[in-house]
């Protein structure tokens, strides 16, 4: 026995040596296994089966919401992987985000595609002139989310469990079903079938000019839905601070699960007001375009759930960092829209978040997300788990592409 131990000893010492030899060929800086090798960027528009309007029409600030832009890329490397990602516009945009990421995306060309925050930070720089964020990190994104998928696939892992995730389903609402221009017949009917349909929340659009017909509408939904189905109601930013007080007091009998949007997007003063004022919690975020300013928010304690959005901020490399603030500040979350990346990051933050459900963007996918028991289930192939469908193929108006195609 003495002899059999001293030769898997023997056996185990020989194999860590040549272990350390492999690893020690490798000098400082010369730890990379992949290079990218080519990428396409691409501008699709879907459009929408009829209008649709919310507070921000009622107001006339914007025109009714026909179609949405998406940019897509896509990006490959020499062993043969590839990674997609996408950004998107409501309205105007689309066509800047194309055109800013054309120029850029030449920078990814022979680097290496695990080195995803250098990457983010290089691309960065080589728009700043146009800012730090908006824009210029709206057009990285789609590239930046590309990588991350990229990353898991060669990790063999969904996104969330390359990040690791606290759960495999995250509770999921819809709100494509509950704008101002739909009758409220319509939007019950579009309640009752998200409902048989698995999803476990609905939110629908407030900012009516006569706050009576939200109270009115607000009411048909919940008595349909009952006392205990999680509902949530959307001002779109088109609220004065007096107004918002006012409908928060008078919503409270409803028990939503949160107000989102009352005030503008950037009064954090404002909604930090509402939140200590109101016993209904207070959602926003979704506009903001940086970590900077959803740190600004937090640290004035104007959110119960923060609603970041991927896409908006630049990508998963920055999310990563809100998602920290925000489980430091011990903050729920409710991502907005992108809901085929964020159910991944969801997944992945540690306080129980929500996710949000648009069945619009299904079309653009070969495959579909799963929807049970009021929860969205993380997809358990590798990376993101989607691929683009021969429709966002057929949606496409400029493409363009780097490198190599193969």
């Amino acid at each position: 026995m003495a002899t059999s131990a001293f030769l898997d000893f023997t056996k185990a010492t020989e194999t860590s040596t040549v272990n350390e030899q492999h690893f020690a060929g490798l000098r400082a800086g010369e730890a990379t296994t992949d290079r990218i090798t080519g990428i396409d960027i691409s501008l699709a528009f879907l459009p929408l089966a009829a209008p649709i309007s919310d507070a921000k029409v009622l107001t006339g600030r914007q025109k009714p919401l026909t179609e949405i832009a998406f940019l897509f890329a896509e990006i490959r490397t020499e062993s043969g992987l590839s990674g997609v990602g996408y950004g998107y516009s409501k309205r105007a945009g689309g066509p800047g985000l194309f055109a800013h990421a054309k120029e850029i995306a030449p920078e990814l060309l022979g680097e290496d595609p695990s080195d995803i925050q250098r990457l983010w930070t290089k691309l960065v720089w080589a728009g700043a002139s146009m800012g730090r964020s908006g824009l210029s990190t709206q057009a990285i994104a789609a590239m930046d989310i590309a990588l991350w998928d990229l990353k898991a696939k060669r990790a063999g892992l969904p996104l969330a469990k390359l990040l690791g995730a606290h759960r495999d389903s995250v509770q999921c609402y819809n709100t494509s079903g509950g704008y101002l221009s739909m009758s409220i017949e319509e939007v019950l009917a579009n309640a009752k079938a998200s409902v048989e349909h698995g999803i476990g929340g609905i939110k629908i659009k407030v900012g009516q000019p006569d706050t009576s017909v939200d109270i009115k509408r607000v009411r048909a939904v919940r008595e349909a839905l009952g006392d205990n189905f999680h509902m949530m109601v959307d001002a779109n930013q088109q609220w004065n601070r007096s107004t918002a007080i006012r409908m928060g007091r008078k919503l409270e009998e409803f028990e939503l699960t949160w107000i989102e949007e009352p005030l503008d997007a950037y009064d954090a003063e404002g909604h930090a007001a509402l939140a200590r004022e109101l016993a209904t919690p207070i959602a926003t975020g979704e506009m903001l375009t940086s970590a900077a300013e959803h740190r600004a928010l937090i640290k004035a304690g104007s959110v119960d759930f923060m609603q970041p959005d991927a896409p908006r901020v630049g990508g998963i490399t920055p999310f990563l960092k809100i998602m920290a603030l925000g489980e430091d500040a011990g903050i729920r979350m409710a991502p907005h829209f992108a809901m085929e990346i964020h159910l991944h990051l969801s997944a992945a933050y540690e306080i129980d978040p929500w996710v949000e459900h648009f069945e619009w963007l299904e079309p653009l996918f070969n495959e579909k997300l799963e929807i049970a028991g009021g929860r969205m289930i993380v997809p358990n192939r590798p990376g993101l788990g989607f691929s683009l469908s021969e429709q966002a193929r057929a949606w496409t108006t400029d493409r363009v592409g780097f490198g190599s195609n193969s």
